[in-house]
């Protein structure tokens, strides 16, 4: 359970970009004396989670070596992604320098991290070097396997009805002019979502309800269908919402193809083809084949920890085996067979949390037991799965959707906001303010 004290600054975070970034560091609690340390901290990974947790690091250890690997040379706001992805955002909305918010007095290493050995505590990078470590930081993002889906490449993107807006800004930017043009013309709209673990589960929720919702107010009115794809047997993992969302879906007149999981596609005759499960008459699962046309199609494919990470050891052995998440335990997101690593968002092995907002919930906790091994106590913060997703369900509207590793609602302004109603503040979380409490959050001031 959270405290009080964790509940209110939840509170305080959601509303930071509502009310100024001068107020962004108001409302925090104050910071410990730094603690001197010789300890040697490597993080793997410089995107929202090494980012958020190196700066925290620098403000509560003194004397402390630490070294964050990460070749990307720009930082992404990937929130942002599905607002590119409508045509709300240009592509430059989502995208900084990563150097812009690394705090000084670190090592940067601007290559990418090839390989770990836990029991020697090493990391080797791309460019030969070999990092000695006291204390790892596993936060390297995913990856999308995007030769999962046979006919599929990403050079395809904006063309022929296809898109993609998880692949980067500039995808995101040509997968809207896909969109566009269905959104103007009509035909089937085909939207999916793969049967691995992702970031941002509601992703692939809102860029249908959003597509749909331009479609119906442009050229396409009247002309056009949506149908939405998934291998799960409900669009959401949260019951509640799950019949939300298929509410919404029933007065919108979508229709929907629950365990069906995308195999491949053909581009130039516009078809998709789908694994279907069903259960006989006795309860054994059948799988077979089928295919749906398209005008446009949008494509999420599977998602994956990095190579690196599959290869050194740090995987789940009885879970996730195809998708490699770092074994950690769920509440301190320690490793459960090297106490010296931790691991932060995307890569982490726990049931939720692959969105910016348990990042933000995440690194505190991560904090606390790293500052507790260096003194050689216990740590005391515990994670107890919150994520967020601002659902859009309109341009203009959207659900404010908070929930647990139990699946309970846990709302950041119970009474005010309610989770499950399509409101214009939703929305405003969305589009305005959360861009600046995620910039706190780099900062750590969040």
């Amino acid at each position: 359970m959270k405290s009080t004290g964790l509940a209110t600054s939840r509170r305080a975070f959601l509303s930071l970009g509502a009310a100024g970034l001068a107020a962004a560091s108001l409302g925090l609690p104050v910071r410990a004396n730094a603690i001197a340390t010789k300890a040697r901290i490597v993080i793997i990974g410089a995107g929202a989670a090494g980012t958020a947790l190196v700066n925290r690091l620098v403000q509560r250890l003194e004397g402390a070596q630490i070294t964050i690997i990460d070749a990307r040379a720009e930082h992404l706001y990937q929130p942002g992604l599905s607002l590119v992805a409508a045509g709300l955002k240009p592509a430059s909305y989502t995208l900084s320098q990563t150097t812009d918010w690394l705090p000084s007095g670190i090592t940067l290493v601007a290559e990418n991290a090839a390989a770990i050995d836990p029991v020697a505590k090493t990391v080797a990078t791309s460019g030969g070097q070999s990092l000695t470590y006291d204390f790892l930081i596993v936060a390297p993002g995913l990856v999308l396997d995007h030769d999962a889906i046979e006919g599929f490449s990403l050079d395809m993107v904006g063309q022929n009805g296809i898109g993609a807006l998880y692949a980067g800004p500039t995808y995101a930017a040509k997968t809207w002019e896909a969109a566009q043009k269905f959104t103007e013309e009509g035909g089937i709209g085909l939207f999916t979502r793969p049967a691995t673990e992702m970031k941002c589960a509601g992703a692939p929720l809102k860029h249908t309800f959003l597509i749909d919702d331009i479609a119906s107010r442009g050229g396409a009115a009247g002309k056009y269908e949506i149908h939405y794809t998934a291998p799960q047997a409900a669009t959401f993992s949260v019951p509640i919402v799950a019949e939300k969302v298929r509410m919404l879906f029933e007065e919108r007149g979508f229709i929907s193809h629950m365990q069906h999981k995308l195999l491949s596609i053909e581009p130039g005759q516009k078809r998709a083809t789908f694994e279907k499960t069903e259960k006989d008459a006795a309860g054994v699962e059948v799988k077979s084949t089928i295919e749906l046309p398209y005008d446009y199609l949008h494509v999420i494919p599977p998602q994956r920890a990095p190579e690196v990470i599959r290869q050194s050891g740090l995987s789940w052995a009885d879970k996730w085996t195809d998708q490699g998440w770092v074994e950690v335990d769920q509440k301190t997101l320690r490793h459960l067979r090297y106490p010296d690593i931790f691991a932060l968002g995307d890569v982490a092995g726990v049931p939720k949390g692959k969105t910016a907002a348990s990042v933000k919930w995440m690194v505190p906790v991560v904090e606390d037991h790293l500052i507790a091994a260096i003194e050689g106590r216990e740590g005391t913060e515990v994670y107890d799965g919150y994520t967020s997703c601002p659902l859009i369900t309109r341009v203009g509207r959207a659900m404010l959707v908070e929930f647990d590793y139990h699946n309970n609602l846990v709302p950041s302004f119970p009474g005010m906001i309610a989770p499950l109603e399509e409101l214009w503040i939703s929305w405003l979380m969305k589009e305005v303010a959360l861009k600046a409490t995620y910039n706190a959050m780099l900062r750590g001031k969040a």
